[in-house]
């Protein structure tokens, strides 16, 4: 969603250089490419509205920091309420209860669930934990090639589905990690 966002936006603000101060009028289109991406990304018309109108009344008129271009300074304030819709500041991932602790990811087609997985695989392994990657989209296929792929190329075990199976029974039976790498 924020590659998209950012690649909308991009446009917009190239039109913000020049500016001393950020008006109404020049960051009124930005704010609707704002708007239009976070609708398409499905978050709640009503989160999106509170959203537009917090980054409004802190970026309108606000004179530009330093050396910041209005683009610039327009960027910040977007990412700061951002941040601050999710949430605040990051937390780390605390993995608590006796192995394996599973992480569902659970998101739209083409939200960057795989490559999440295969950032988390990495992340993991970094903190010297074993990830096992265990697919459960079978509405498309693809998605499950791709894992495995990624898990391959990340030295990360995969479970493989077999195709008669639900989302549930390769959940299930994922869990129950092979104790040699490379099998099921």
């Amino acid at each position: 969603m924020f590659e998209n966002l950012s690649s909308k936006l991009e446009a917009v603000f190239k039109k913000l250089r020049g500016h001393g101060k950020l008006t109404e009028e020049n960051i009124q289109e930005a704010l609707k490419e704002v708007r239009v991406s976070l609708l398409e990304a499905d978050v709640n018309f009503k989160v999106v509205k509170d959203f537009i109108q917090a980054v409004q009344q802190r970026a309108i008129g606000q004179e530009v920091v330093g050396s910041l271009t209005p683009a610039q300074q327009l960027i910040k304030v977007v990412q700061e309420e951002l941040t601050a819709l999710m949430g605040g500041e990051g937390q780390g991932i605390h993995l608590s209860g006796s192995p394996p602790v599973p992480i569902m990811l659970v998101g739209l087609h083409g939200s960057g669930k795989t490559t999440t997985a295969g950032k988390l695989a990495r992340y993991f392994q970094e903190k010297k934990k074993r990830p096992y990657l265990i697919p459960a989209d079978v509405y498309r296929p693809a998605a499950i090639e791709q894992l495995q792929k990624l898990g391959q190329e990340l030295g990360v075990d995969f479970y493989r589905p077999q195709a008669s199976q639900t989302p549930l029974d390769i959940s299930l039976k994922g869990r129950r990690r092979p104790s040699e790498k490379g099998t099921t």
